[in-house]
């Protein structure tokens, strides 16, 4: 049974000897430079390890592995687009190396590559992984423009966020390991509780993103702590803390919001000032802890040996409790 850095290594390995056809070079280059600034390769991961999970032949879900990857990258290159983002992992995105058109259509052409490599899996399962990754596509689509939609909203409930963040982040992860798992050999009841596992794991792995962009070491994290509060970005962090405020009737954090500041710097201190009045550090934490404890609770559930139900429970610590 391997863990997922043996199977991140696998999958980087594989995706290393694929190759994008030659022409038209305008259209597949730049996804062969996306794909190569790197990323952790936890998706493609998560679908090797719920294949381990069933067998020992690993190989034989590579083509899952690669769908999702390939997947997920679309929606980065179309995100990137959307949020007119200029860097992705220090790296410049692809609309701006290259141009908007070509950022389209190469994302495109992505997503179309993803079903051709699902194409390739066992033809018993394909009725059931197009299912689940026309269903996980669709329902990332619609976590996006929730997004979109909140950022032109004054007040969204933390409810709506955790919804949204289920869909836009959370789906595609519990889709890879489910994916994986049914091409290894589970049953359609198992592969569920291994996908609500997921599930809940992947909402904690994003509220832990939010709360290290607030409270992170910028050296752990690769960045500037504080971008999120710069951009009024609706994080758990920001929709508590507007929460608290209304119930105290401090108009404080909303005018923080409003103002134009010419530091940065000054605004992100203000913020985190509020952010420690209410003690927004340890409702996010329990918050963490709480999605992680509903992700266990789906491993009482599997027909797993021991072994198995640790090294599921080991990834907690690699998604959510890490300090980059």
């Amino acid at each position: 049974m391997h863990d997922l850095a043996q199977l991140q290594l696998l999958f980087t390995k594989y995706l290393s000897e694929e190759k994008f056809p030659a022409e038209p070079a305008e259209l597949y280059e730049p996804n062969t430079y996306f794909l190569g600034i790197g990323g952790k390769r936890i998706r493609p991961a998560m679908a090797l390890l719920g294949a381990n999970l069933y067998t020992d032949d690993v190989a034989d879900a590579l083509p899952i592995a690669m769908a999702v990857e390939l997947f997920h990258n679309f929606t980065l290159i179309h995100d990137d687009v959307m949020d007119n983002a200029a860097l992705r992992r220090g790296f410049q995105t692809v609309h701006e190396k290259y141009n908007l058109n070509t950022a389209i259509l190469s994302g495109d052409v992505l997503l179309i590559l993803a079903y051709n490599y699902l194409g390739r899996c066992k033809a018993a399962y394909l009725p059931s992984l197009f299912a689940i990754l026309n269903k996980t596509a669709i329902e990332v689509c619609e976590g996006q423009q929730w997004d979109i939609n909140y950022a032109q909203k004054e007040v969204i409930s933390i409810a709506e966020y955790i919804e949204m963040i289920r869909l836009k982040t959370s789906v595609l992860l519990a889709a890879s390991l489910q994916m994986g798992a049914i091409h290894g050999g589970a049953s359609f009841e198992q592969s569920e509780f291994l996908y609500q596992y997921a599930l809940n794991l992947g909402i904690a792995f994003q509220i832990q993103d939010d709360y290290l962009d607030v409270f992170g070491n910028p050296e752990k994290v690769g960045k500037t702590t504080g971008g999120d509060i710069l951009e009024n970005k609706k994080t758990i962090l920001l929709i508590r803390a507007l929460e608290l405020s209304q119930q105290n009737n401090d108009a404080t954090l909303k005018t923080i919001l409003s103002e134009k500041h010419d530091n940065p710097t000054d605004k992100i201190k203000k913020v985190m000032d509020i952010y420690k009045q209410y003690d927004i550090a340890k409702y996010t934490i329990s918050q963490i802890d709480h999605y992680v404890q509903l992700s266990h609770s789906s491993l009482n559930h599997l027909d797993l040996s021991v072994e198995k139900k640790q090294i599921l429970q080991s990834l907690v610590n690699v998604l959510v409790y890490r300090d980059y």
